[in-house]
């Protein structure tokens, strides 16, 4: 088979698209016949190098795909040759505390498929049983291939760890990305006023057919006094931040009295002030966010799969060309997901 691929840490010219071993499952593995994946913001890092994360090379990157069955492993019983799937890239032992109690995103040995070891962007993928969802037939690849991740990420910041509600007030900062158009999506859903940022006004107007009430241009204004200027003063309930060093100051002056900020991410840098003055005295709540347990990629993966939220697609383009696929993420161009195709399905 082929796969995209690299074999050391580097710029995108480490990037292939070349012959990989054709894949055999394992006893609770199944093989899917891939049909489109998607990239996140998490391939490049992969790409460029994680601290502490040791790579077994080459590495097929992918932490999102969607395919067919074709073979099973003998202690597989979810699945059967011929199912539609995606994949869910989260990886947990399964016996571990937190795995009984019911929350596998805090297991002591989580990763993701495409991070921490090999990935799905190739014509064929092992993946665990467990990390696989159904797929009803009505639902386009290219969606099914590109908004598990995303869509249960921000659920699980919004609903589960943020306990939204209803007439709350959100502020998601990089709304173009896949997460925060993702999260501008099931805030609305859920009833919030939704403010938005964005580098353009393209982007902007992407994010209000996504569902935001206000936008806002963050190369032109300072998003913070600007959200103070249209709440009043008072700030906002929420904020979607997964940018980090460069945003997290001024998510802080954003929030109301008693408001939290959800993060599940520091694209930007992980070390900014802390900001404790800001937060004991505003008595604000700094909440930390992982990808999502499976009922509750289940619950928004349905809410996919009828319509109700539709990832976005900017381009898809074949495997063989996975390194300009890096480069409109690298490059911050357009807005929502990026997708790429087997070449032999292109």
């Amino acid at each position: 088979m082929k796969a995209v691929q690299f074999s050391e840490h580097g710029d995108r010219d480490v990037i292939e698209y070349g012959e990989f071993s054709d894949p055999d499952p394992g006893r609770n593995e199944v093989v899917v016949d891939i049909k489109a994946g998607a990239l996140n913001h998490l391939d490049i890092w992969t790409r460029r190098g994680l601290p502490g994360v040791e790579l077994e090379m080459p590495h097929i990157p992918g932490s999102d795909a969607a395919g067919i069955v074709t073979d099973v492993g003998p202690d597989v019983d979810r699945f059967d040759v011929g199912d539609r799937v995606a994949v869910s890239a989260g990886v947990s032992c399964g016996r571990c505390e937190f795995c009984r109690d019911g929350d596998p995103t805090l297991c002591i040995r989580y990763g993701i498929i495409g991070e921490h070891q090999r990935g799905v962007h190739a014509e064929y993928a092992t993946v665990p049983e467990a990390n696989l969802v159904s797929v009803p037939d009505h639902v386009d690849w290219e969606i099914a291939g590109s908004a598990s991740l995303v869509f249960q990420t921000a659920w699980r910041m919004l609903i589960d760890r943020g306990s939204l509600n209803a007439g709350e007030s959100v502020l998601v900062l990089g709304a173009s990305g896949g997460v925060g158009h993702a999260a501008v999506q099931i805030a609305a859903h859920a009833g919030a006023e939704v403010y938005a940022t964005a580098s353009t006004d393209e982007k902007l107007e992407y994010a209000k057919a996504c569902g935001a009430d206000h936008v806002i241009n963050y190369e032109r204004t300072d998003f913070a006094s600007e959200i103070s200027d249209r709440t009043g003063r008072r700030g906002v309930d929420m904020v979607v931040d997964h940018i980090g060093e460069a945003t997290y100051p001024d998510s802080l002056k954003s929030l109301a009295k008693g408001g939290r900020i959800v993060t599940c991410g520091a694209t930007t840098g992980p070390h900014p002030g802390a900001g404790l003055n800001r937060i004991f005295w505003n008595q604000l709540s700094v909440i930390g966010s992982t990808m999502a347990t499976p009922g509750q990629a289940d619950e928004v993966l349905e809410l996919v799969w009828d319509g109700t939220f539709t990832p976005r697609i900017r381009e898809t383009l074949p495997m063989s060309e996975a390194a300009d696929a890096h480069a409109l993420l690298e490059n911050r161009e357009g807005f929502g997901k990026v997708v790429v195709i087997p070449d032999s399905e292109y």
